[in-house]
């Protein structure tokens, strides 16, 4: 359910990163929000990360029971870390295996704040509608409330990671990778990335089994976008329930289905994923807290036709209306590569030896989040609103 004004906090963890991004952070936090937290009589401890992963330990091991809230100032790197920490930690300290894809995850009690700060900062956007730093420390300020489901990714009996935006096999895959080798250019690296990557047209073989949400009441062709005080958000949980009662052995009258084909792109995203860049994202109807994730599957095409699919994510048109396109709402996903013989291997091998884009591999690898996975056989499973953010949700202004 979305809330607002549901408990101002009195107290907060803050955490700032002073490298991600432009290396603005401490800037923004200290000129734009610290003063506004200091005159609405909030307390805040600050802590300035010096390493990856230091705000995710810091988590685990406090005490955070004085605290009413996290906080990241930073970009979606920073997020991930509050993320992971404070998943783990209730995972922990509630006694649940996190590896055991079945385990049904507690949910954190502690709500996050996000200051933006970062190069892209799609997890503010996609569910404020804006990456403005004042706005966001309104809406923790004010105590706003928006529950939001995560994705927790498996591989060979254990837990990967955790993601709420994208998680992304092939072509958003390359791209991270290809860019891990371009860190000194700065954010512009993945522009870099995207345009070499494009060129290459890389497609990987594979098998997708999925199972599909029957849920008459949204799915990803709708046009009905998940906005503040969103009815498909609040009413899942008595609707979940409903399907729990009627399926007491698993919970689950969803059916699984399966596509095999040549991926251009296997994508799958918890919200929109929206940024300035792309206004409405990946997925322009995705939910944030229904216990769903779209997953955008691209077949292999012409360059023209893929290069169309993507400017789509620009230009507002129906990305999904293209032949090579489908779209499905998911409630867990699995994926597994093929398996080439030699004689496949080594036709790659020289096709794509004449492109200077291109790459050997057979497989690709997954984009988590903006963190790379190092496996290919991977299970998706959704879980539902599983954390808080100090936010309302995409104000809708089309009445206004």
């Amino acid at each position: 359910m979305i809330e607002t004004g549901q408990a101002r906090p009195n107290k907060l963890l803050v955490f700032i990163n002073p490298y991600g991004g432009y290396g603005k952070a401490s800037e923004i936090y200290y000129s734009q929000v610290s003063h506004l937290f200091q005159l609405a009589g909030i307390e805040s401890h600050v802590i300035e990360t010096s390493r990856a992963n230091h705000a995710r330990d810091y988590l685990m091991e406090a005490d955070l029971r004085t605290y009413d809230g996290v906080v990241c100032v930073g970009g979606d790197g920073m997020f991930s870390e509050l993320l992971h920490g404070l998943v783990s930690r209730t995972q922990n300290d509630s006694g649940v295996c996190e590896d055991k894809e079945d385990a049904k995850l507690m949910p954190c009690n502690l709500r996050i704040g996000i200051i933006p700060a970062g190069s892209t900062d799609c997890v503010c956007f996609a569910t404020m509608g804006s990456n403005d730093p004042v706005t966001s420390a309104l809406h923790i300020i004010i105590g706003d409330t928006q529950p939001l489901d995560v994705c927790a990714s498996y591989h060979g009996g254990q837990l990967m990671r955790y993601s709420v935006s994208l998680i992304g096999y092939g072509f958003f895959g390359d791209v991270l990778k290809d860019s891990e080798n371009m860190r000194w250019v700065g954010p512009m690296r993945y522009d870099l990335a995207g345009f070499k990557t494009v060129l290459s047209k890389r497609s990987y073989r594979g098998t997708v089994e999925f199972q599909e949400a029957n849920d008459s009441y949204s799915n990803p062709r709708d046009n009905t976008r998940c906005r503040t005080g969103c009815l498909v958000c609040s009413e899942s949980s008595e609707r979940l329930q409903e399907v729990a009662e009627e399926c007491p052995t698993n919970g689950d009258s969803d059916t699984w289905k399966k596509v095999t084909g040549s991926f251009l792109a296997i994508n799958i995203t918890g919200m929109s994923s929206a940024c300035p860049k792309s206004q409405d994202g990946l997925s322009p109807t995705a939910h944030l807290a229904d216990g769903t994730a779209d997953l955008i599957l691209v077949q292999n095409s012409s360059l023209v036709e893929f290069v169309r699919f993507l400017s789509r994510h620009t230009n507002r048109k129906d990305q999904f209306a293209l032949s090579n396109v489908e779209v499905h709402r998911i409630r867990a996903m699995r994926f597994t590569p093929e398996e080439l013989d030699e004689e496949e291997a080594i036709r790659r091998q020289k096709r794509f030896l004449v492109c200077p884009c291109g790459s050997p591999s057979a497989t690709s690898t997954w984009n988590c989040d903006g963190e790379i996975l190092d496996c290919t056989r991977l299970s998706v499973r959704v879980h539902h609103q599983l954390i808080q953010l100090f936010a309302r949700g995409i104000e809708d202004t089309s009445c206004i």
